[in-house]
This record gives C-alpha cells, structure tokens and sequence, in this order.
C-alpha cells in the first residue's frame, strides 16, 4: 500500500500544478497530505526537519550571491558595454550580430549562471539592433533563446548550485564536467550561426559601416577596458571552484563583491542600482529556496513512503539495462522540463533518479551533466519552451510565436548532438573533473 502511496503523489502534483497552483505549495501540500495518510502527525516533525535542512545547507547560500551577480550586470549596464565591444570583432563576420548575442550570452552564463536574467538582457540588448538590420525574425529569437539558455550548461548555474547537494555530488566536479559540453555547444551555435549566414544572407544581412572604421590598437584598447575586468570577475567565480581555491559559497561572495567594484569603476554605481539588485535578488531566492524546500519535503516523504523501492521493482520486472533506466529517466526531464522550471525538475527527479542509475554503476557526475543538458534541451523546445516566455516578454509584436517556434529548432539540433558527445565520448564530462583534486564540497 505505501508503495502506491508514493506513486500516487506524482499524479497528485500534477493535478495541483494544472489548476495553477504554485509549484512550491503544490509539492509542499502533496508532501502534507500523502505523509499524513502514511504517518499520521508525525509527518509534521519530519517537514520541520527539512527546514532545518534547507536553511543549514552551506551550498545553498551560493544561490543569492549568484543572482545578485546576475541583478548588478545586468542593471548597471555592464552587459551593455560588453556587447559593444564584442560586436566590434564580429561586424564583419556573416550573421555577426548573431554572433555577438551568443558570445555575450556565455560570457554573461560564465559570469552569472542565472538564465532568466541572462536572456532578457540579451534581448533587450540585441533584438532591436537585429531588427534594424533586417535579420530574419525566427533567426533573432532562435538566438536569443539559444544564447539565454546557455546560462544552464556553463558553469557557474545556479541550477547545478541545487543540483549537487540533491544528487550528492561535489559543485566544483559538476562545474568542471559541464566545462567542455557547455563551450562545445555554444561553439556549435555560432557554426550555426556562420554557415545559415553564409548560404542563406538574406537571413543574415551584412551591416553596413556605421561610423570611423576603428584602428586594431584602438579595438584592442576598447576590448581590454571593457573585458578583462569581467574576465578577471569570471576567474574569480569560476576559476578559483575549479582550481579548488574557494568553495562555490565563497567564490560566489567574491564575485558579488567583484561586480559591485566593477560597477564602480565603470561609474555605474549608485544606491538606486543596487537596492533594485537587491530587491531582485531577495525575490528570486525566496522563490527559488522555497522551491527547494517543498522539493525536499515531497521527496522526503515520497522515500518515507517506500516510492523508491516500488520504482526500482518496477525497472526490475521491465528488465530495463543501466542505460535503458538511464534513457527512460532522460526522457522523464525531458516531458517535465516542458512544464515546470528547471530547479523544480531537479528537485523531482533527481532524489528518484540518483539511487537508480548509481546502483547500475553509471556515474553520477556524467549522468547529472547529460540530465542537465537534456533540462536546457526541454528548456528551448515548443510548445511549452520557458525560453519563448522570456523572449514574449521583450520581445516586439511583430516578433510572433510561429517566428519562435521556427527559430529554435536549430538550435536545439544542435543541443541534441551535444547531447550525443556527452553520451558517446564520457571523457568530455569526466576528464576535467578527474584532473581537479580540489576538496569536494
């Protein structure tokens, strides 16, 4: 009975989330309800516990840090200069304003980790210069969408922040596993990008010289002003985890503080900018960390209730193999990423799916990478693609939802054949991390 107790919750959410509930109270109310039929009042000591565990877990407090980042780049006007630098080496590249929003897109990912904040900047950024120079409509928002959504697959990300303590895997091994497939994809998005530009430029128009052309010492003075203080801020957030210098929390701190100094020297700086960084960020982590908290309440009791030993039962009597569990639980991420975020999906299937695919001996740091790639792949794909919402936001009414559609479907080709070297060459997931030998976190 409690097996199908726990089977029943999934369905049960479900049904909460269709009716509109939030996502949080959905899991939290499931959680309530199964585990009062199972264990009666003491369900209710074994939700407070998970308070107490989701306000202690020191990983955790990386997460406001990481959006604070993201809020300050993006209201200072950071982001901004660095699209007008980068666009200073693509203009003459086919389809280089295109090249410029990915380009920015990963330095923003590498910076930030934040998705959201990531592609509406980007948007607001390029769309209205794309348009000007008459690029196809479904190419603009294939590439915002692509470029926003690679805020998931480059490290720091906020998603893999929550996904390492769930699934029990060291951050700084994640960040380093999703190095190489992060980059490649966002390489096989440029290619894209290029080769459409090059067979097919009315698509892509060339621009036409706006203003003195700029002499290579003036191009590279303009680049080193406005770059290496955010690649500097990069290495502080990203390379001192990798290098096993600071743990994600700390590295975090440093680059909160880093984007506040930036902002400074760019005087960009004043109390009105950072109070709406702030508030910005106190949103989206009581959002985001109330969110972990009901996904920890719903796997706690889905585990108390026995779901996992009917789950496991259930592959056993399919007499699905490790990768035939591994692809069925793909596929799970893959239909979920359509209808709910993709800290959600972590916090639903993770719990469920790390006991399985460790027991058939698949390695955890490669499976969380392919999950998240898979996550971002769902994350671009209509009709439910949180990317599109983004973009319908900022976007103007001639940019239309049959222009989105069309526009990322290349893109997520091209996500898919990522998809494909990850499984084909684990090396690209697993050697990084195997050369780091900083503390596990």
């Amino acid at each position: 009975m409690s097996d199908y107790l726990g089977f029943a919750m999934f369905p049960a959410l479900m049904l909460l989330l269709l009716t509109g509930f939030p996502i949080a109270f959905s899991m939290i109310t499931v959680a309530l309800v199964a585990g009062f039929f199972q264990f009666g009042d003491s369900v209710i000591f074994q939700l407070l516990s998970k308070v107490d565990d989701v306000a202690t877990h020191s990983v955790l407090a990386a997460v406001p840090l990481f959006i604070f980042i993201g809020a300050m780049l993006e209201r200072s006007g950071i982001a901004e200069r660095l699209f007008a630098v980068v666009h200073i080496w693509t203009r003459r590249v086919p389809g280089g304003l295109a090249l410029s929003a990915i380009l920015l897109g990963t330095i923003f990912a590498a910076s930030s980790g934040v998705v959201g904040a990531t592609e509406t900047v980007i948007g607001m950024l390029a769309v209205p210069v794309m348009l000007k120079h008459a690029y196809d409509k479904s190419l603009i928002s294939g590439t915002i969408c692509a470029s926003g959504s690679l805020g998931t697959v480059i490290p720091p990300s906020i998603t893999v922040v929550v996904l390492g303590p769930v699934a029990g895997v060291s951050v700084g091994d994640l960040f380093a596993g999703l190095l190489f497939p992060g980059l490649i994809m966002a390489v096989l998005f440029m290619l894209y990008v290029v080769g459409i530009a090059l067979f097919r430029p009315q698509v892509a128009p060339r621009e036409e010289e706006e203003g003195p052309d700029l002499s290579l010492g003036k191009k590279l003075r303009m680049t080193i002003i406005a770059l290496a203080p955010t690649m500097a801020l990069i290495f502080t957030v990203l390379g001192t985890i990798l290098l096993g210098l600071a743990t994600p929390t700390e590295a975090a701190a440093c680059g909160a503080a880093g984007t506040i100094i930036l902002a400074l020297i760019y005087r960009k700086l004043s109390w009105g900018i950072l109070w709406s960084s702030m508030q910005r960020t106190a949103s989206i982590t009581a959002m985001i960390l109330l969110i972990v908290l009901g996904g920890n309440m719903f796997a706690g009791v889905f585990f108390a209730s026995g779901g996992m030993t009917g789950v496991q039962s259930l592959l056993a009597d399919l007499g699905l193999s490790g990768s035939g569990a591994v692809a069925v639980i793909l596929i799970l991420a893959f239909i979920a990423g359509f209808l709910l975020d993709l800290i959600s999906v972590v916090l639903i299937l993770i719990p469920l799916a790390m006991p399985i695919v460790t027991s058939f001996g698949v390695d955890p740091i490669w499976f969380s990478v392919a999950f998240l790639v898979v996550l971002q792949t769902s994350y671009l794909t209509p009709p439910m693609a949180p990317s599109i919402f983004y973009l319908r936001a900022i976007a103007p009414p001639d940019i239309t939802l049959k222009h989105m559609y069309r526009g990322v479907l290349p893109f997520i080709v091209m996500q898919l054949v990522t998809l494909l070297l990850v499984i084909l060459y684990p090396d690209l997931v697993l050697w990084l991390p195997d050369q780091m030998s900083g503390p596990s976190w």
